[in-house]
């Protein structure tokens, strides 16, 4: 009876975390049953997950993934209700599921039911052909909790990078690379390294253009917008400094001689992130009212329904959700 007992408490201590399915045509279903194989994940947290039973079953099945419904909580829901669903390519039906699934997360979230969501990779083309205008997750939860000041970051080895700007076209990046804009994201740069309990952290900020403009000869944004900033947020006391030039940056950034770097666009942080932690990368949404991760990858289409997704990107999202969930 002790044991019992024991094994109850130890359960009622672990983090409860909803997994959202993502894309269904996707390889979301199979690494999503694939980490529920992992000690990893069963020892540190009580997965809950979000979409359809059909989807789950149907991957188990033909994938040959160990699955019982009664050992794992499933929320089933989405619109799918039969096996013959498209796999492999974006549709309007994907879409819909999508949304459906990232929509209860966030509402259990909110209502304090679950301690953090992780959600599985998705498909913005899907997502355009159902009618949505959301270009990712992060936007997507933003609206739907009423988020205005958020960014992505994204974490993997020693890196961890926060984009000021996130899925735009790269011709747009220096007019939203504005002073008001750098400032917020320092702002969050900070207050993700208190959620990560990363002491007096070493906040970098990147430049935009070749060599951080060279002093005006290569661009003006980092004299006009992003060494102001960098001074307004200095004087909130802030420990932050920059612009440096990118292409030296990350490398003193895995040297460990900074614990989170701003970036200015997309793949100025994705590239090199991706290029040392491509299997397991973690996305991160701050400025949240809970703590959402995801793997730092997308649906792979090529390979989805195969049985060969690896799913570690996955897993280190459930663990670092667990290890933050909550507070």
């Amino acid at each position: 009876m002790k044991v019992t007992i024991n094994v109850l408490n130890t359960m009622s201590q672990l983090k409860k975390i909803a997994i959202t399915l993502g894309e269904p045509a996707g390889i979301g279903p199979e690494i999503v049953l694939k980490s529920l194989l992992s000690r990893e994940v069963t020892e540190i947290c009580r997965p809950l997950i979000i979409g359809s039973r059909v989807v789950i079953e149907e991957a188990a099945e033909k994938m040959s993934i160990p699955f019982a419904a009664r050992t794992h909580d499933v929320l089933n829901t989405g619109a799918i209700k039969n096996c013959d669903f498209a796999k492999g390519i974006s549709t309007i039906e994907g879409g819909r599921e999508c949304v459906t699934y990232i929509k209860k997360a966030a509402e259990l979230a909110m209502l304090k039911v679950v301690d953090a969501i992780v959600t599985a990779p998705i498909s913005k083309e899907s997502l355009k052909m159902a009618g949505f205008t959301w270009p990712g997750h992060t936007e997507m939860l933003a609206e739907l909790t009423g988020t205005s000041d958020y960014a992505m970051i994204l974490c993997g080895g020693p890196l961890k990078v926060i984009l000021a700007t996130i899925h735009t076209a790269l011709r747009n990046v220096p007019d939203l690379v504005t002073r008001e804009r750098i400032v917020k994201t320092i702002i969050l740069a900070k207050k993700a390294c208190d959620l990560m309990d990363i002491k007096e952290p070493r906040i970098a900020v990147a430049g935009l253009n070749p060599h951080s403009g060279e002093a005006g000869i290569f661009g003006n944004e980092e004299k006009l917008e992003i060494a102001p900033a960098v001074e307004d947020v200095r004087g909130m006391g802030i420990p932050v400094s920059g612009p440096y030039p990118a292409d030296a940056l990350f490398h003193k950034a895995y040297k460990g001689e900074f614990d989170i770097v701003v970036c200015m666009y997309h793949d100025q942080g994705l590239i090199p992130l991706k290029m040392i932690a491509f299997d397991k990368g973690v996305n991160m949404t701050v400025g949240l009212p809970f703590v959402r991760t995801s793997p730092d990858h997308g649906t792979a289409y090529d390979i989805a329904w195969k049985g060969i997704a690896d799913p570690s990107s996955l897993i280190e999202a459930i663990k670092l959700a667990a290890s933050l969930g909550g507070k």
